[in-house]
């Protein structure tokens, strides 16, 4: 049910990130890394992981790692941001749907994996619906090609750079890394009259909750990630873009012509096939002495 709940947050986020549309999505950025890392040092405080976390700072690699991440999240959240408050729901949801087949696809190339033919398959319908929204649908969905690329960087970073000492330690080390650049970059608006932001308002107290709004999905999924194996893992991703898919299509009323229900047809066809694939992996028979035999490729 954490886990769950945790999802179903990251489905919501588009009714708040609308509330915020009179802010440009590099200040709502800006404005969450600051108020996420108050947020993580409050929480660290309160439950005694400070020392963890001034650990991981210390030590150079660690942290240079978790900087990178931070900043593919912050071009992640900035897209998405940008996605969710110009009508664009849908692209977002067609981005983090096809987020596991570009991880996968990372993994090819970057980590030396092998895929199996099943999720060659998945590519090629995945190839297939960006191919039918170019030419049917008449753009390049290039939310959705940012959001899956970045959000799967920013996985491949994180699984190379090693242990990270926990979520919330990762995330406060991420926040960090941002907090420089985000409070110059709000300073200059500040300074040129372009701020939206004043913070002792309402609209100023609505964009602070930015932090722990985005922050609290994490920490659940963390807690529930160490309790569930992985095909649960598996399927609760897909529970955020369908949300996103819903509120885009019958609640904002975005358009869907037969040409995109095409492209999110040849999607959903890729995901369905790629998860079969990733849960008949799980089930590998057990060779004697109650060892799993190891499936193959990536």
């Amino acid at each position: 049910m954490i886990g769950a709940s945790a999802y179903i947050l990251w489905g919501l986020f588009p009714i708040y990130f609308r509330l915020l549309a009179d802010s440009g999505p590099l200040e709502v950025v800006a404005h969450r890394a600051i108020w996420s890392l108050l947020f993580c040092t409050i929480a660290l405080l309160a439950i005694g992981r400070w020392r963890r976390f001034t650990a991981i700072a210390r030590d150079p690699r660690i942290f240079s790692t978790l900087a990178l991440a931070g900043f593919l999240v912050a071009i992640n959240w900035g897209i998405y941001v940008f996605g969710v408050t110009t009508g664009r729901t849908l692209d977002a949801s067609m981005g983090y749907f096809m987020n596991p087949l570009v991880s996968a696809l990372l993994g090819v190339l970057v980590l030396g994996e092998r895929l199996r033919p099943l999720q060659w398959i998945a590519f090629g319908f995945g190839a297939a619906a960006v191919v039918v929204l170019v030419l049917g649908y008449g753009e390049v969905p290039w939310i959705a090609i940012v959001l899956a690329g970045s959000f799967g960087l920013y996985g491949l970073v994180t699984k190379r750079g090693g242990n990270r000492g926990g979520a919330l330690e990762g995330l406060t080390a991420e926040t960090l890394a941002l907090t420089v650049p985000a409070a110059v970059y709000l300073a200059t608006l500040a300074a040129s009259g372009a701020g939206t932001v004043e913070v002792f308002s309402p609209y100023g107290a609505l964009v602070a909750l930015s932090g722990p709004v985005t922050a609290i999905p994490l920490i659940l999924f963390a807690y529930a990630a160490a309790r569930l194996n992985l095909s649960t893992i598996g399927m609760l991703q897909y529970v955020a873009p369908l949300m996103l898919f819903l509120l885009g299509w019958l609640a904002y009323g975005e358009p869907m012509p037969p040409e995109r229900w095409a492209g999110f047809a040849l999607i959903w066809i890729a995901v369905a096939i790629f998860a079969a694939d990733v849960a008949r992996a799980t089930r590998a028979p057990r060779l004697p002495g109650g060892s799993h035999r190891p499936p193959r490729g990536g």
